[in-house]
């Protein structure tokens, strides 16, 4: 199984920008399609982006489009969120998810539960 480690996170302005990181090791991650996920406090978990293994694919929640890119380095193993205009509500605890498609598949699913990997989250704080 992938082992996951976010990074990037801290507090911003509001209307300002930060880009996290997931960095992957233990298997061939490219390999794999990823997505991120955030929670605020007294929330459930919701999907933000994610990304196929070849990174031909992507989706966004509603709410990030236009503010938030996902891109991919497989050479690097890392996934990144490039997040711009943050706004209060984006405030939560980002984590990345991978999902093992074995290079068949472009879809990226936006459900939680079919990912089988997930990093330790980072705290994104966003002041008004």
């Amino acid at each position: 199984q992938v082992q996951l480690v976010e990074s990037g996170g801290g507090l911003v302005q509001a209307g300002g920008s930060l880009r996290l990181s997931c960095a992957a090791s233990g298997r061939t991650f490219s390999s794999y399609t990823v997505g991120w996920f955030r929670q605020a406090p007294g929330k459930e978990r919701e999907f933000v982006a994610g990304i196929s293994w070849n990174g031909r694919s992507t989706a966004y929640a509603d709410s990030v489009k236009g503010r938030f890119t996902i891109s991919r380095d497989n050479a690097e193993n890392t996934v990144y969120l490039q997040m711009n205009s943050l706004k209060p509500e984006d405030a939560a605890v980002y984590y990345c998810a991978a999902r093992d498609v074995g290079r068949y598949s472009d879809y990226v699913p936006t459900s939680p539960g079919r990912y089988a990997a997930w990093g330790q989250g980072t705290q994104v704080t966003v002041s008004s």
